[in-house]
């Protein structure tokens, strides 16, 4: 490095310092080093064969922490897997001919060599896909010790069925009423499934949300939501005659304070009354079979018009003596939340009020807003979900909402019905079990065997792991493992006789929701070491997608806890702190023809002051709004483009740069050219220092305000820089870094000038902080800086700077300046002086002079160390 070039070039400085690291397993993690510990986890891709500028972003985030806490003399675990099983794999064995084991090890070759190229400082040495046969055996140890424990159970559930694909969908796979892949109707099916029963720790989970106070506070309301917990009644509705052979209906409600409103009962097409009669109704059998159709997922069946069909079955009106409701089937009504049976209440609730409007039913307010006159008050296109006393309701009446709850809660209570109370209080949860059930090959294998003898028979651990046969045939749709010519027959392993395997593999889920702690002992013969797992969870900084702020969040917290049950481990929340991050976006563009065009295809310009776009040939182009990066809109940057033209660290500063890590991030090319120029001027700083450090001092003690402001400045950047860092507010950062640049290079000309021991040193410690602060951002750009400085050992090593709270002290303060209350400029002055000199200064401003206009002040009013107010 004795002759360093004037500028950086990344292309060979970023790949030495990368075999650097990896030749000295600089980041390789022991469990037993004693340094105290600190995980940082980002979550792990799944190997689609390219890494994307989101990733980018995402793990320059989380290298930054990393390389910080190490710094800060942490122990840090910061290591890298793959999410590798799932349908696409599938997809692309039957397209390309492909085994879905090599098109998903392949990519993930490829994807390794691209996150190597960013320079992250991950602990290689741990890595796995979840695909790997040592992950999932231990997860199929998991599975069967969760099983013998009582969290995992087998039932018959609907499902959504792609007749074509032959499979099972989720709720969201289900488009306008068809598979998302093949475009079939679905179909609803009812099949035995295997759960895992996340139901068991619904109230810890929801009650342990308050002690998350690292996450934010939008994903702990996302996981309240999902959970769902609600108090109300389960009420009974008797029918008005048994010639249907039932006796009641059975309704679970929130707002039973709203029943004297009640003008109609609705079931969902779900409910077993409704199938009992769709048997001889075949009206009723088309209405049902066309609200399956629609699709399941609540979004869609709540945005969905609102639509039933009116049974010859009514029941009794629970409060009003003589009254009947007539019973609907319902569109909107779930068979899985509650009982799968409402009162509607149209005056007070907006589902119920559309079906109302729609089928003429009565609209009965009996909840009074506010100040609202009981005898002109009405229900128009908008129900009234609000605050207010209850009215037209009888003994409820002028009782507020929760009082009302009770009155009636009481009353229903001691009212019997067939020997049983016509009301129960009930919490109800949101929250259903985790169907894991997946009809598809590249899974982990479900570890039971199915014998006509013993029943369902665990796999036992010496004859793990249920191993993935390697010849399967993708050429006809559905589970290759069904009709694999050897996999699914098996002996019971309890009596020798003939027996069937498991042929559901695991939903993808289930691999994402332990991974964090397979992390802690990634070579282990069990699942986890225990005392390993003790060590390093919870994560202390888990970063990732706010799209995963419901399940997979959810699934890895009830998965500490079945595994805390199971003895695997002590801890019981996963995440400590929680990060989600923003989006890249880009701008999209357009052709004449109304083509997505990509970036590389535009070329950016001015045109009569205003930013045009044109094609290489000088086609116009139309520019677009500033979208999330995607392949359909095609505004996609490569980063490996970017890479090979900036540079990593380039890339990894602009993303850091440009705008608070959570928010989004608009890519731009002035951005990324910006980043670029700040990396050639950081390290001809360095060079120049570097120059300056090299000469011969002409005295001892120089100037002596030159060297104490550099390091003030230094001092001053190290605590807001840390703070920032340990804050997440890495722009923050960013800014501050800039600020401090300036300071050394306005310093520099002056040192140089006269160079002392004093100044020189002075320099030489600013300057090293100054790589010091840029090592977790540019990693590679701080290495060749340090070198630069004479140092023989890697600045990833190297300790954070300490601040001498000397340095922190305020030698001047700036002081404003009234005049009759009225700000007119600002005063600089050494802390504490004394009053006489503040008002000196003051009276001396220009702004105050003009006005007093050579007339003495009437009264000056000194408050020390903030305000000047002078009375004209």
């Amino acid at each position: 490095m004795a002759n360093a070039p004037e500028r950086y070039n990344p292309r060979e400085q970023e790949p030495f310092w990368q075999k650097v690291w990896a030749d000295n397993k600089t980041f390789e993690t022991r469990n037993d080093d004693p340094r105290p510990p600190y995980y940082v986890l980002e979550m792990f891709p799944y190997p689609s064969g390219r890494i994307h500028v989101g990733h980018v972003r995402n793990y320059t985030l989380g290298d930054v922490i990393a390389r910080f806490q190490r710094a800060k003399g942490k122990n840090v675990l910061h290591p890298m897997g793959w999410d590798a099983f799932g349908m696409p794999a599938e997809n692309a064995a039957m397209a390309n001919k492909v085994h879905p084991r090599q098109w998903t090890y392949d990519n993930i070759a490829a994807m390794r060599s691209q996150l190597k190229a960013i320079g992250l400082s991950l602990d290689w040495s741990r890595e796995f896909a979840t695909c790997d046969e040592d992950y999932y055996h231990r997860q199929q140890m998991l599975f069967i010790d969760m099983m013998e424990a009582g969290l995992v159970t087998r039932k018959v559930s609907k499902v959504n069925w792609d007749p074509v694909d032959q499979t099972v969908l989720a709720n969201e796979q289900v488009i306008d009423g068809r598979g998302w892949r093949s475009g079939a109707l679905v179909e609803q099916r009812e099949l035995t499934q295997w759960f895992f029963k996340i139901t068991d720790f619904a109230e810890d989970l929801l009650t342990a949300i308050d002690g998350l106070d690292e996450w934010p506070d939008k994903v702990r309301i996302m996981q309240r939501n999902w959970i769902g917990r609600s108090e109300g009644l389960r009420v009974l509705f008797e029918m008005t005659d048994n010639d249907a052979g039932l006796e009641t209906v059975e309704i679970f409600t929130t707002r039973p304070d709203t029943l004297f409103g009640a003008s109609f009962v609705a079931l969902s097409p779900d409910h077993p009354i409704a199938a009992a009669i769709a048997r001889s109704d075949a009206a009723l059998a088309e209405f049902i079979a066309e609200c399956h159709r629609m699709g399941t997922s609540a979004e869609t069946i709540e945005t969905a018009e609102k639509q039933g069909y009116r049974t010859a079955l009514t029941v009794k009106h629970p409060v009003i003596e003589g009254a009947t409701l007539p019973v609907y089937v319902a569109n909107f009504v779930l068979m899985d939340y509650g009982t799968g049976a409402i009162f509607g209440c149209p005056a007070h609730d907006q589902r119920d009020l559309d079906f109302a409007r729609k089928y003429d039913l009565p609209v009965i307010p009996v909840v009074l807003p506010p100040d609202a006159d009981p005898e002109a008050f009405s229900v128009g296109a908008e129900a009234y979900s609000g605050p207010g006393v209850a009215y037209n309701s009888d003994f409820l009446d002028g009782l507020d909402i929760d009082a009302a709850k009770n009155a009636i809660a009481r009353h229903l209570e001691a009212r019997m019905i067939g020997g049983t109370p016509q009301a129960t209080r009930q919490v109800n949860y949101r929250l259903r079990d985790w169907g894991i059930s997946r009809q598809r090959y590249w899974g982990c294998p479900i570890p039971v065997i199915h014998c006509d003898t013993c029943g369902i028979v665990p796999v036992p651990a010496d004859l793990l792991p249920v191993r993935l046969p390697e010849d399967v045939e993708f050429d006809t749709p559905g589970n290759p493992l069904d009709r694999h010519p050897s996999f699914k027959h098996t002996t019971c392993p309890t009596c020798g006789s003939p027996a069937r395997r498991e042929t559901d593999t695991m939903d993808t889920f289930v691999d994402s929701s332990w991974y964090f702690a397979r992390f802690t002992a990634p070579r282990a013969e069990t699942p986890t070491i225990p005392a390993m797992a003790d060590k390093w969870l919870p994560v202390d900084q888990y970063i990732g997608g706010v799209e995963h702020a419901i399940l997979h969040l959810l699934y890895s917290r009830f998965f500490a806890r079945a595994m805390h049950r199971t003895g695997h481990m002590h801890v019981t929340e996963p995440f400590k702190g929680m990060f989600t991050q923003g989006m890249v976006t880009h701008e999209t563009y357009k052709d004449r023809e109304g083509r997505w065009l990509a970036p590389s295809e535009v070329v950016l310009g001015f045109a009569e002051g205003q930013r045009s776009a044109t094609t290489p040939g000088g086609e116009p182009v139309a520019i677009g709004s500033v979208e999330k990066m995607s392949k359909s809109k095609r505004n996609v940057i490569d980063p490996d483009d970017m890479i090979a033209t900036y540079g990593a660290d380039t890339v990894r500063w602009f993303v850091l740069s440009d705008s608070p890590p959570e928010r989004d991030v608009q890519w731009t090319e002035a951005g990324i050219e910006g980043a670029w120029r700040f990396v050639q001027r950081a390290h001809k700083l360095v060079s120049d220092a570097r120059d300056i450090l090299a000469l011969d001092p002409v005295t001892i003690a120089g100037n002596p305000t030159i060297g104490s402001d550099l390091l003030k400045a230094a001092h001053k950047a190290t605590r807001q820089i840390e703070a920032d860092l340990v804050g997440l507010r890495f722009n923050r950062a960013v800014a501050q870094i800039y600020e401090f640049a300036n300071a050394i290079h306005k310093a520099m000309p002056a040192i140089a000038e006269a160079p002392s021991l004093d100044s020189l040193a002075a320099l030489r410690e600013a300057v090293e902080r100054f790589i010091q602060f840029v090592a977790p951002m540019m990693p590679h750009l701080a290495e060749t800086c340090w070198a630069l400085l004479g140092h023989e050992h890697l600045v990833c090593n190297a300790p954070w700077p300490e601040v001498d709270p000397a340095y922190l002290a305020e030698d001047s303060v700036v002081l404003a300046v009234q005049v009759n209350g009225k700000r007119r400029g600002e005063i600089e002055m050494p802390k504490d002086a004394a009053n006489d000199q503040v008002e000196a200064a003051a009276l001396s401003l220009d702004a105050v002079a003009r006005i007093l206009d050579g007339n003495p002040p009437r009264k000056v009013i000194v408050v020390p160390n903030r305000i000047v107010n002078v009375v004209a």
